[in-house]
């Protein structure tokens, strides 16, 4: 079933993005010309089907995969709807769509450039997804397209305005324990935490720079009791996995 509940936070976001798309009055909520933007950046639990277009056995491009709303896969990884499609519906925008699907170019309501498996980390995957870094490059460029359309004064208001959402940090921790690299493994704890963190934070500042204010970014979940970490441990019978909670 899909993810109908959501904490206190995604409320509080939703209601930036009302105070800045629209003028309530009288409980109904209505939109003005210049609408609210929204840009995704991160993983499989944003990705709106942008590892469709790429080459990769990470895809959600089969069933059960979007059964329960969509009635066929979209590269959505779930059953369903993903977060911002419920906040794009909360805003009264349409779903926003993957950076990577063919012939779209209508940056101005915002475009989705997560990926399923990517991390903040190039090494995350490498090969497989969209880093974090790649998406950056994405953003600028549909950033551009906005200025060359829009104009540079309109679409720095545009730019201004957005919301910019996050989801990442999840696989570069999974990676570290999943992966045969010696030299990821050969970082302390604080030493690779340290660089997940500044990788979001340079992605942040660049965006900044060009524009963007405001910055929303899903916690993470209890990766130590997920199926795929507790499959780690050997013989004991899917406990939790202690070692990864240091991480969270």
């Amino acid at each position: 079933m899909e993810m109908t509940r959501f904490p206190l936070n995604f409320w509080a976001l939703c209601a930036v993005l009302l105070y800045n798309a629209s003028s309530i009055c009288h409980g109904h909520v209505s939109l003005p010309g210049k609408n609210v933007a929204i840009y995704v950046s991160g993983d499989s639990l944003f990705d709106a089907g942008n590892n469709n277009y790429i080459n990769t056995t990470g895809q959600a491009n089969y069933f059960p995969y979007g059964e329960s709303f969509f009635k066929n896969p979209t590269g959505r990884f779930s059953d369903g709807r993903i977060v911002p499609d419920f906040i794009a519906e909360y805003v009264k925008l349409p779903f926003i769509p993957p950076y990577l699907q063919p012939g779209n170019s209508n940056y101005s309501i915002g475009v989705n450039f997560a990926s399923g498996g990517a991390g903040a980390l190039d090494e995350t995957n490498h090969g497989m997804v969209i880093d974090l870094g790649t998406q950056l490059s994405y953003f600028k460029n549909a950033s551009r397209h906005l200025r060359k359309k829009l104009g540079d004064a309109e679409a720095k208001d545009l730019l201004s305005r957005a919301v910019y959402l996050f989801s990442v940090g999840t696989n570069d921790y999974g990676f570290r324990f999943l992966t045969n690299s010696s030299v990821i493994r050969s970082y302390s704890r604080e030493e690779y935490v340290g660089q997940v963190i500044d990788n979001i934070t340079e992605v942040i500042q660049d965006i900044y720079k060009i524009g963007g204010r405001k910055f929303g970014f899903l916690n993470l979940a209890p990766l130590d009791c997920v199926p795929m970490i507790r499959a780690l441990i050997e013989g004991k019978n899917g406990a939790c996995f202690d070692q990864f909670t240091p991480f969270l």
